[in-house]
């Protein structure tokens, strides 16, 4: 997670001096901070709120709230072999953040990949990757671990098939992460949503095994090197996900196997917690191997929807002083009685479809809460996250869910599943709300 009041705001004369350096990650030093400022700028006028929709949990579809070539691009990140014939990197769960390293800007991207030859995460995949570049706009360049695996895929920090590197004192894979087998999928376990972090000098990675995995839930791995590792997985996790079992999941996945998924990191001064879905956050502890409590987890304080439907991609954001605390939702149509179109977070439902996979916010004092009633920041931008680039400008990321919805379309689908950025625009101290830019603001620029 960003925690906007730790950061160091860099000067563009001095980036212009130095962004030439080495992409290799054998150049990284042993400490990073994140690159956002300390204070927000202020400004001379805010843009204003949007209006509330009534009643509570109705979607903003506004056309302002949707990514546009004014306000957002596609990352142009290094293409593997197997992204060549789509010539675009297939992405889920897009991720991006910017650390400040050596006094210059690195910025970082993950997210949930593809094995060649299927058409989804599912039932496998081969792990996670991560792709670097001094600037938001690039180049984008795949991660070195040559120095680790000479032979295996460049840019492949963690895998299920790396659990032949277990030994004494240190598991990479636990047994519950490994692949598995049955009738009706064949191969199966993936990793999801992975999330890339720096603190307190050490290189995080907080990811998700799936649906398809033996156990589902969200797990954290540590590096004993530099960001490409190598990664051991933390001691909290070495038999099971963090936090409790819920009774939730597909036919096919086995009574007691579900925990909290898509989970986060939030820091602050020298403090961290894990945020997961269902409203649930824990302390890490002072050694980052595990949370506290490791079960019965404490929830945040929300403003729910009645009903409220299932919410996925909890993640925390500190910007001007408050706490962001978004989730991913589905924006259901369905038909009022007058005929008309309602869009709403509703849960799923007799004549309720699937429409986008929005960005839902709320705003708070404290990590905590309370929260505010939430509000859409962006159309189609769910399962993402907010992050600062190097000049203190908010973005969001966005990927398109190819699965459901607008973006499932096969007139649309080419567009789904990519590595996209949009940039954010906050109403102020008085309004307190992150948006994607509208229209006729400013003009867009790189970082």
């Amino acid at each position: 997670m960003i925690s906007s009041e730790n950061g160091t705001h860099i000067a563009r004369r001095s980036l212009l001096a130095g962004v030439a350096g080495s992409m290799g990650v054998a150049a990284l030093p042993a400490t990073a901070a994140q690159a956002t400022p300390k204070e927000v700028a202020p400004m001379r006028r805010y843009p204003s709120n949007r209006s509330d929709l009534s009643p509570y949990g109705l979607a903003d579809t506004g056309s302002d709230l949707w990514p546009r070539e004014d306000n957002s691009f596609i990352l142009p990140l290094e293409l593997r072999a197997r992204d060549k014939e789509r010539g675009r990197v297939w992405i889920r769960d897009t991720y991006v953040n910017c650390f400040v390293v050596n006094g210059f800007p690195l910025y970082v991207a993950t997210g949930t990949t593809r094995v060649p030859g299927l058409e989804a995460a599912a039932p496998w995949n081969d792990g996670i990757f991560v792709w670097v570049s001094r600037s938001l706009r690039g180049p984008w360049r795949l991660v070195d671990t040559t120095g680790i695996r000479p032979s295996a895929e460049r840019g492949k920090v963690w895998s299920p098939e790396f659990a032949d590197e277990n030994r004494p004192g240190c598991t990479v894979v636990a047994e519950w992460q490994e692949y598995w087998h049955d009738e009706r999928f064949g191969k199966r376990g993936q990793a999801w949503a992975p999330e890339v972090h720096h603190f307190r000098g050490r290189w995080y990675i907080v990811a998700c095994m799936g649906d398809h995995s033996r156990k589902v839930g969200s797990f954290m791995l540590v590096s004993e090197g530099g960001l490409e590792g190598p990664y051991r997985l933390v001691e909290g996790n070495l038999n099971k996900p963090f936090g409790d079992t819920v009774a939730r999941g597909t036919e096919f996945i086995e009574p007691g196997a579900y925990h909290h998924i898509d989970g986060s990191l939030y820091t602050e001064g020298g403090d961290a917690w894990l945020v997961l879905h269902n409203d649930l956050y824990a302390r890490f502890r002072d050694d980052m191997e595990d949370i506290l409590p490791p079960t019965n987890l404490p929830e945040f304080q929300q403003t729910p929807y009645s009903p409220e439907p299932y919410l996925e991609g909890a993640y925390m954001f500190k910007y001007g002083g408050k706490y962001y605390l978004l989730h991913a939702a589905w924006n259901r149509t369905s038909t009022n009685p007058d005929g008309s179109t309602r869009h709403a977070y509703d849960p799923p439902g007799p004549g309720r479809v699937q429409y986008q996979y929005d960005a839902i916010v709320a705003v708070s004092d404290n990590l905590e809460g309370p929260y505010s009633q939430r509000w859409t920041a962006g159309v189609g931008i769910g399962h993402n996250n907010f992050f600062t680039d190097r000049n203190g400008q908010p973005w969001a990321t966005f990927f398109r869910n190819p699965n459901f919805g607008y973006w499932s379309h096969p007139s649309r689908i080419a567009d789904a599943a990519v590595p996209g950025v949009v940039r954010l625009e906050w109403t102020g101290p008085d309004g307190n709300r992150l948006y994607v830019q509208r229209r006729n603001r400013n003009r867009m620029i790189g970082d």
